[in-house]
């Protein structure tokens, strides 16, 4: 039977997350000292990186818009390397890999999986954040052999309640500075939530060495239409995450700016085999918010048979 997770209620009392904690085996922080590598996939020369070598099916997370692999929140890759390979990577004409950025999720989703197939995997656990999200869920309609499982967060399906109002946050934080947008957009305007946003914004400016290269105006625009077009109705939609069958796992914040979590219970609604873990006063960045309950839940789901 599905189930619908409000984390303020679940068991995740301080007790619970201090012995996750004790768990889990020594901090290495393979998030700052994981090098860059390339790889050239029909004429692109993708940038990648690899944390950790463990064994089993490995983790590759798709990014969110403006994202390059340096915003990653570091806790988050560190937690999951601990237990699984992880692979993080820039998309076609973003950050350090060549190439014009797509205009259509499918697109960039297509891309994706030509990357992934280049590494010789033939089955990957995906974790999708934001627009990876809408990466994720193309990838899971047409290969989805690809996906063992996977992982939503602050994102909807096609035709997603609130996100055509993309352009009126981007105006809305156009005259903020990088770390100020982030805190907006990501982040509730508590004064909880902020902190958290600051921490988060500590972690991600931490690795100073071989940092990745912040993508051009030309691919943010082509990540913004991208968005446009995946946000306009579609009357299939709820019919399509029907077929898609694989176990899934579905964070979000209760006060997403950008994509409200209505959209996250409608995937929910709609995909057979999903779970769903609201986190209370979080947006769009939930998971960089609250990274110890994310990592209590996405790592024994994706340890599950």
């Amino acid at each position: 039977m599905k189930r619908i997770f409000l984390i303020a209620t679940l068991i995740f009392s301080l007790a619970s997350t201090a012995i996750f904690a004790q768990s889990q085996p020594s901090a290495t922080d393979l998030h700052q000292t994981a090098k860059t590598k390339f790889i050239d996939v029909n004429g692109t020369r993708f940038a990648y990186r690899v944390l950790g070598n463990k064994p089993g099916i490995p983790l590759v997370l798709l990014q969110g818009s403006f994202f390059n692999m340096d915003e990653w929140d570091p806790k988050i890759t560190n937690g999951l390397a601990k237990y699984y390979k992880v692979i993080i990577f820039d998309n076609k004409g973003v950050g350090a890999t060549n190439g014009k950025t797509p205009t259509t999720i499918e697109e960039m989703a297509s891309d994706a999986v030509s990357f992934i197939k280049a590494l010789g995997y033939n089955k990957v656990n995906i974790l999708g954040f934001s627009m990876g999200g809408f990466q994720t869920q193309q990838i899971a309609l047409e290969e989805p052999q690809l996906i063992n499982k996977f992982i939503l967060t602050g994102t909807g399906p096609k035709g997603s309640e609130g996100l055509s109002g993309l352009l009126d946050h981007l105006n809305e934080v156009s005259k903020k500075s990088p770390d100020d947008q982030l805190l907006y957009l990501l982040f509730t305007q508590s004064n909880h939530s902020q902190s958290a946003g600051k921490q988060f914004l500590a972690r991600i400016h931490k690795r100073t060495v071989n940092r990745d290269i912040e993508s051009s105006n030309e691919s943010n625009g082509s990540q913004v239409a991208a968005v446009l077009g995946w946000s306009k109705p579609n009357a299939d939609a709820f019919e399509q995450l029907k077929t898609i069958t694989q176990p899934g796992l579905i964070f979000d914040g209760r006060y997403d700016l950008l994509v409200p979590s209505v959209n996250a219970f409608n995937l929910f609604q709609n995909m057979p085999n999903a779970k769903l873990c609201l986190f209370p006063d979080s947006g769009h960045g939930a998971i960089f918010q609250n990274p110890d309950l994310f990592l209590a839940q996405a790592i024994p789901f994706l340890k599950d048979k």
